[in-house]
């Protein structure tokens, strides 16, 4: 078996289907029933989610395609426990209760898939795959359900906005410069050919190198000198670039760079142009500023925290509905909240077929042109006035603290399954792993009250035996219907 090698040929098999008792396998029987993977796996609607999964990713033509449970597992125990592509595999080889989780009937040393598979399934699935799997969840879990038509306006919503930051370094102008410049040296070395240039052009890496070295190791740099060190690695690298295209012009070598190299060079010639532009008018912003060379749609977002005033990486804005996250917008550029708040609500009514009763939202949301939309579809606004409080404040018909739920599926969603270091190199698969992150938070909580809910029957069932035996102890020829009336009349 090829290290490249899809996947063992397992059949996905319904955990619905009828078994006859008594013929179950070894695998199952020694297994302990109260195993957390044992418990999840036995509360998650897989034939929904997987016929959301074949209906993505089978395009109807060549091989079908991989076990829908397997890849879906994978990516719900990746994220679960904030592994990265290679731990996940190595884990399920080595667990198990995992593999009961993927829906194996033995335990198998032989990994699920190449961990490298994770790219290209996060590509192929994309965000609105994920967000189709979140919504088949929510009809699981009641919900999303149907309402009679006459119903207007029913439910409470929450709506915030926060930033998803990418696991890159800290962008700063000179070392993005000094990196540019070092990545054109090497697309000189690649494109040189002695026999078409003859002799090949003079890059001075080694003095560039020191220059940058001399500034970038000092604890305190004053402004001038960053000024003036940036200023002399933009002229090395306007003279690299210029060698670029005078080998190109003469050799027409371009189809020997690979096309992450070309891109490279596109970005490369696009950060000059604007660094370019920012150490001549002495500016600290553009548009479109690049922040790292090898993920050039990351953006600076600014915050405003205390922690962290800007961070890199996409913007996303999410609703809360009965404590189920639903991602409503995700964008790589910064953007305001508060314009986009009719678009949040409308996507609310086509994905429950009514308007909301009740919003809930910051104070970025709450501006006259959203106030009158909501008044004007009978929404009541959970916000304060607008104007001067009256001179009798009436009693608050809210209070701040009904916002901690969506402000702690953000901390949960980034300090649990680290959706505040996305690990994703590329813009789609970035945006997967947002949403996937997103639809676990929900998968845990749809588990947990299922979890609350036969936990309840149990102990009520245990109650209702305790009462028979007992009422059966003081008096057998006693026993009255009145119970079994009462509780389920």
């Amino acid at each position: 078996m090829t290290s490249k090698t899809r996947a063992p040929r397992i059949p996905y098999q319904s955990p619905n289907q009828l078994s006859i008792a008594g013929f179950e396998s070894s695998f199952i029987k020694e297994l302990d029933q109260n195993n957390r993977w044992i418990k999840l796996s036995d509360r998650i609607p897989w034939d929904e989610l997987v016929g959301v999964y074949n209906s993505k990713m089978d395009g109807g033509q060549g091989r079908p395609p991989l076990n829908g449970r397997i890849v879906l597992g994978a990516m719900i125990i990746k994220h679960i426990c904030n592994f990265s592509d290679r731990e996940t595999i190595e884990h399920i080889q080595e667990n198990i209760y995992m593999q009961y989780f993927l829906g194996y009937t033995g335990f198998s040393s032989r990994p699920p898939f190449d961990a490298s598979l994770f790219v290209e399934i996060r590509n192929r699935l994309g965000m609105d795959g994920v967000n189709l799997l979140n919504t088949a969840l929510a009809r699981f879990s009641g919900v999303i359900e149907q309402k009679p038509d006459e119903v207007e306006n029913a439910g409470r919503v929450l709506y915030d906005a926060t930033a998803c930051p990418q696991s890159i370094s800290y962008p700063t102008d000179l070392n993005l410069v000094s990196e540019a410049r070092e990545i054109s040296e090497r697309l000189i070395d690649k494109l040189f050919e002695s026999c078409i240039h003859g002799k090949k052009p003079r890059t001075y890496r080694r003095i560039a190198r020191k220059e940058y070295l001399h500034l970038a190791q000092k604890k305190l740099k004053r402004r001038k000198a960053i000024h003036k060190a940036i200023g002399k690695q933009l002229r090395y690298l306007r003279r690299n670039l210029s060698s670029i295209d005078t080998l190109l012009d003469q050799g027409q070598l371009l189809t020997k760079l690979k096309n992450k190299e070309y891109k490279l060079l596109l970005v490369i010639r696009t950060l000059y142009h604007q660094q370019r532009y920012m150490h001549s008018e002495r500016v600290g912003s553009v548009e479109d500023r690049i922040v790292n060379l090898h993920q050039a749609h990351v953006r600076p977002i600014v915050r405003g925290k205390a922690a962290h005033n800007v961070e890199f990486g996409a913007k996303i804005n999410v609703s809360l509905i009965n404590g189920f996250c639903f991602l409503d917008q995700l964008s790589w550029d910064a953007f305001n909240e508060g314009t986009q708040l009719s678009k949040y609500v409308e996507d609310y009514k086509i994905r429950m077929g009514y308007y909301p009763k009740e919003v809930m939202a910051d104070r970025i949301y709450c501006n006259r042109a959203n106030r009158a939309y909501l008044k004007d579809r009978n929404i009541r606004l959970l916000a304060k006035p607008l104007g001067r409080p009256p001179k009798r404040p009436e009693k608050k018909r809210f209070s701040a603290g009904e916002r901690n739920p969506i402000e702690g599926k953000f901390g949960q969603a980034k300090s649990a399954y680290g959706m505040n270091r996305i690990a994703a190199k590329l813009k789609d698969t970035s945006q997967t792993w947002i949403a996937m992150i997103l639809f676990v938070t929900n998968l845990v909580k749809v588990a947990r009250v299922t979890s609350y809910a036969l936990k309840s029957i149990s102990t009520f069932s245990a109650a209702l035996c305790c009462l028979i035996s007992e009422t059966y102890k003081k008096n057998t020829a006693q026993i009255q219907p009145w119970f079994f009336k009462t509780q389920f009349a």
